[in-house]
């Protein structure tokens, strides 16, 4: 499957229910893309009913203990539902593959965030709920260019090149700079070893500017703490 353009050019054309994938440490940021590997039957279930829809949408959000759904017990029983936060971002699926031994490997496009108005009694296992939109539909408009001049990329470029360094990731720097701002916030944001509360902090940012100087103080902390100072002023 290939990734189309968008359908949904307003807050009106996105859908009144949502399934939603709850998982600790998975950032979904609008534009940006996560690729996924889907193995547990609830969620391979959720994957047949998204292919299966018009929109292809399904909202990736933290629980709100680590580590996600609870698996079922040792004595058979379902743990009840895991806390969710209150905000989560709608992707939509863009790439499937199917292996072998039975699991999807996915790939979802963020379109727009949401917060959760209510939760819907459910069949297949998996988790859906209402969205509302509606404080997010900025979203749905590209920011590319409008963040120039609007916070230190030279400062978060140094501090993001320590960062890398002391954790051993690597980077193609060439690419990197050459990335405009939003597109470049967007994909540190996601993969940036950041803490789960950290991650959701960074989903709620209501604009990328905002973000883009929140991932420079996060970067900078994560410097302090290892003892390194070399991305500060």
């Amino acid at each position: 499957m290939n990734a189309r353009s968008s359908p949904f050019a307003r807050i009106g054309d996105l859908p009144t229910s949502l399934p939603v994938f709850p998982l600790t440490g998975a950032l979904l940021l609008p534009r940006g893309r996560l690729p996924l590997n889907i193995f547990e039957p609830r969620y391979l279930a959720m994957i047949d009913d998204a292919l299966a829809a018009r929109d292809r949408l399904i909202g990736m959000i933290q629980p709100r203990q680590p580590g996600g759904e609870g698996m079922t017990r040792a004595d058979g029983l379902t743990p009840p539902p895991t806390a969710l936060y209150g905000t989560g971002c709608a992707g939509r699926l863009v790439s499937f593959s199917e292996t072998e031994d039975g699991r999807y490997v996915i790939a979802l496009q963020g379109l727009c965030r949401f917060d959760i108005a209510e939760e819907l009694t459910t069949t297949r296992g998996y988790r859906r709920v209402v969205p509302d939109f509606a404080r997010w539909q900025a979203d749905l408009t590209p920011e590319e260019g409008a963040t120039v001049g609007a916070f230190d990329r030279d400062r978060l470029l140094r501090g993001l090149r320590a960062y890398f360094a002391a954790r051993n990731i690597p980077a193609d720097w060439n690419a990197v700079a050459e990335t405009p701002d939003e597109r470049l916030i967007t994909t540190l944001a996601m993969l940036c070893p950041f803490a789960p509360q950290e991650q959701q902090a960074l989903l709620e940012y209501p604009t990328t500017v905002e973000r883009g100087r929140a991932m420079i103080a996060l970067i900078e902390m994560g410097l302090a703490g290892s003892g390194d100072k070399s991305a500060r002023h």
